[in-house]
């Protein structure tokens, strides 16, 4: 009496173990891409809020609109002002526009999340331009991402020049 055995071979098995990894890195990389991607998104939301968020405080405060324009670009820590315009404090317009730069300038260097005295939030490498032409205002903001690319930005644009530079700008006009 003959008995015949059915089953897989040494072979067999490793050849099914190198298409099963191969799977696994393709998972692992696609994984790895979605999060670079979603981080990117992420960061470009961020700069589209921090550039609306000055564009309202500017249409709040639009008698002083000369104010928020600066001939150099908002980057690093923000310097001090004299007035604290928060929890009721009365201030006058020309106080509002510099508390407005600080507070918007804090945002996008992360001071509002902080972790081991390191600003965590915010954008990489931040900076932002205002620039005012009459009542037509233009607010730029630049950050460094994780990706490479093609730096379509001009050279003179807000920021420092980099294959990794990402660019948002908006244009409006505050009366």
């Amino acid at each position: 009496m003959s008995l015949k055995r059915n089953g897989f071979s040494l072979i067999e098995v490793m050849v099914s173990l190198v298409i099963l990894v191969i799977g696994l890195i393709g998972i692992f990389n696609l994984h790895i891409v979605s999060k670079q991607g979603s981080f990117e998104s992420f960061q470009q939301t961020q700069a589209s809020y921090l550039a609306s968020d000055i564009l309202n405080r500017m249409r709040l405060n639009s008698s002083q609109l000369a104010q928020y324009a600066s001939g150099s670009p908002y980057s690093g820590n923000p310097s001090t002002v004299s007035q604290s315009c928060e929890g009721g404090v009365l201030c006058s317009p020309a106080q509002m526009a510099l508390w407005d730069i600080f507070e918007w300038q804090s945002s996008f260097t992360g001071a509002s999340e902080v972790i081991n005295n390191n600003n965590v939030g915010g954008l990489d490498s931040a900076t932002g331009c205002i620039a005012i032409n009459g009542n037509v205002v233009t607010v730029t903001m630049s950050w460094k991402a994780i990706r490479s690319s093609s730096d379509a930005g001009d050279v003179n644009a807000c920021g420092t020049a980099s294959d990794k530079r990402r660019i948002y700008s908006i244009q409006t006009v505050i009366i």
